[in-house]
């Protein structure tokens, strides 16, 4: 029995030596029957893979993914018409299309979506609870060569995973060729499977695994003249596109300039200037002769009045409105200037205070209860009021509160009396406002203006011609508050005055009248910015010819005297215009 058994075995391996010989496979089976007969031991490993990784798939499912079947029809006018059938959605999903991408860095490509069904379009957000779904596009058409070239982003944007999706395309032409990538929607991977059908009308894709948002990006190409279509493309916004140097935007600029600009020239020319003044020979005539403040007829230069003796000014005029004539404006110097004037006439007295070596300086203003108020010009009246308010004697460095607060009077008599006396026809600082304030408005008109047409023209530099334009307004407007006649005549006469002035000779003025003489002249000659020059003339004079300690309007320490006024006037000049500023009521110099 035991030898029966032992022969048995042999036969038995013997038969299963001669089954597995490759002798025996037939040569009909091909190559992959001869595989899998030579080598059962490692397709048994390749089936068992297969069936252990789609185990592990089935185990990794998203329960979430959908699957989508994308039909896509390309018109002959190029308008694409998507039908897309959707399943295994749980409630609601979401897909954000993809409408505008960067084509260059001056344009924008944009796609555009319309008659959605089956979902609801918000901005690019579609919202559906699957299904099939439909829309229109427009834009997937690029012209390039000999071909036509649809692209479109078949599978894109949704807010869960696609589990498959496949792609269906047909056109108004033989395909040329095609492509497809997966991923993120600048990806350059291809999709799962790309395929056309026999007779080229037909193209399909395929794609698995797309994760959230990821895209399947399908491009088929056709004959040229396919469809006709060309891309939809925005201008992207750049500072170089927005101003840029063309002719037109050159041309419109130069133009829009031209009037603006000329209008406003118009304008000064025909309401800014200064009338002419009355007669026929101007101050500076040398034929007219030297100018008199008494009398533009009297012959040589005479600071004095011929009937009374008395200092006269030209035409009459006080410092504060000579600063305002001249400049059209009411200075901190003109309210300084008429300080000093007020104390010249005998209305307040300017005594300088005792200080140590590193002291501030400061000045004692005491009101002359005898001076004769009612004589006084608004203007002039307000500025004393605002000095003194109820006081007898104030400190110059104490001058705030009330004295601030009161300032906006004086500048205010002081334009309303350059009108009363008929020099301008309107207050110089109203008109100045007006045009300001045109010029102003236009220039801010002008930003938005240049904003609007830089983003949505190109066109920015003519939006600068509005802003330069009511710059130029703004600016210029200073230059437009006319003078009268009148008011020309008086500037010509005090420019005139302004010259002998700081140039003239005075030595035929009598010795008893020169202390008097000069102290009346050294306000004028503070808005004339002669300031210097009068105060030595002061100090090298007096009444009686002899040296004397203080003047009838200024009084100095027990230590001054004379030979330092011209330093005095200076520093008090300063202080006094430095405290005026700090009301900011008045133009600084």
């Amino acid at each position: 029995m035991t030898g029966i058994r032992n022969a048995l075995a042999i036969v038995c391996a013997a038969l299963v030596t001669v089954a597995a010989s490759p002798a025996l496979a037939s040569p009909a089976t091909g190559d992959r029957a001869a595989l899998t007969t030579r080598n059962p031991a490692a397709t048994s490993g390749i089936t068992i893979s297969k069936i252990h990784n789609a185990g592990a798939a089935d185990a990794e499912i998203d329960v979430s993914a959908i699957s989508t079947e994308v039909t896509l029809t390309l018109a002959e006018s190029g308008l694409l018409h998507v039908s897309e059938k959707i399943s295994g959605a749980a409630g609601d999903v979401r897909r954000t299309f993809l409408t505008r991408t960067r084509l260059n860095d001056a344009k924008d490509r944009l796609y555009q979506i319309s008659a959605v069904k089956g979902g609801t379009l918000s901005g690019d957000v579609l919202t559906t609870r699957g299904g099939t779904l439909s829309y229109d596009v427009l834009g997937t058409i690029t012209p390039l060569g000999s071909v036509e070239e649809f692209r479109w982003f078949a599978v894109s944007g949704w807010n869960v995973p696609v589990a498959k999706a496949t792609v269906k395309v047909t056109g108004p032409g033989m395909i040329q060729n095609l492509s497809c990538f997966a991923g993120d929607p600048a990806s350059a991977i291809g999709c799962t499977a790309a395929s056309m059908d026999h007779g080229g009308g037909t193209a399909e894709f395929e794609q698995n695994g797309l994760a959230a948002g990821q895209a399947l990006t399908v491009v088929v190409g056709y004959p040229k003249g396919a469809t006709g279509a060309t891309p939809i493309l925005e201008s992207r916004f750049t500072l170089t596109g927005a101003f840029a140097l063309t002719p037109v935007s050159l041309g419109s600029l130069a133009l829009l300039l031209l009037l603006l600009l000329g209008g406003f020239a118009l304008v000064y020319w025909t309401r800014g200037r200064d009338a002419r003044a009355v007669g026929a020979a101007s101050a500076f005539d040398p034929a007219s002769g030297p100018f008199s403040p008494v009398n533009a007829n009297s012959g040589p230069f005479s600071p004095l009045d011929a009937a009374t003796g008395r200092f006269s000014p030209p035409d009459g005029v006080r410092p504060g409105q000579i600063g305002t004539l001249l400049d059209e404006q009411a200075d901190v110097i003109d309210v300084t200037a008429t300080i000093i004037d007020l104390a010249v006439r005998g209305y307040l007295l300017i005594d300088e205070q005792p200080r140590q070596t590193y002291d501030a300086p400061d000045w004692l203003l005491v009101r002359r209860p005898d001076a004769a108020l009612a004589e006084l010009l608004p203007y002039e009246q307000a500025l004393h009021d605002a000095i003194f308010d109820g006081r007898d004697a104030v400190l110059l460095s104490q001058l705030s509160g009330s004295f601030a607060a009161q300032l906006s009077k004086v500048r205010d008599a002081l334009y309303a009396d350059v009108v009363r006396q008929g020099w301008f026809a309107r207050r110089p600082d109203t008109v100045r406002g007006r045009w300001t304030i045109l010029g102003l408005a236009l220039s801010v008109f002008g930003i938005a203006a240049t904003v609007a047409l830089a983003w949505y023209t190109g066109l920015g530099m003519i939006g600068l011609g509005l802003i330069i334009a009511g710059a130029a307004l703004a600016l210029g407007g200073r230059y437009m508050p006319a003078k009268t006649a009148k008011g020309s005549t008086a500037l010509a006469h005090t420019l005139d005055f302004r010259r002998h002035l700081l140039t003239g000779e005075f030595s035929h003025v009598p010795e008893a009248q020169r202390v008097e003489l000069y102290s009346r002249y050294l306000p004028y000659a503070v808005i004339f910015d002669g300031i210097d020059h009068w105060s030595r003339l002061v100090v090298s004079v007096t009444g009686d010819d002899s040296p004397t300690d203080n003047l009838y309007w200024y009084q100095g320490p027990a230590e001054w005297d004379l030979s330092k006024f011209a330093a005095s006037m200076r520093t008090f000049t300063t202080t006094t215009s430095g405290a005026i500023s700090a009301s900011r009521q008045f133009r600084s110099l």
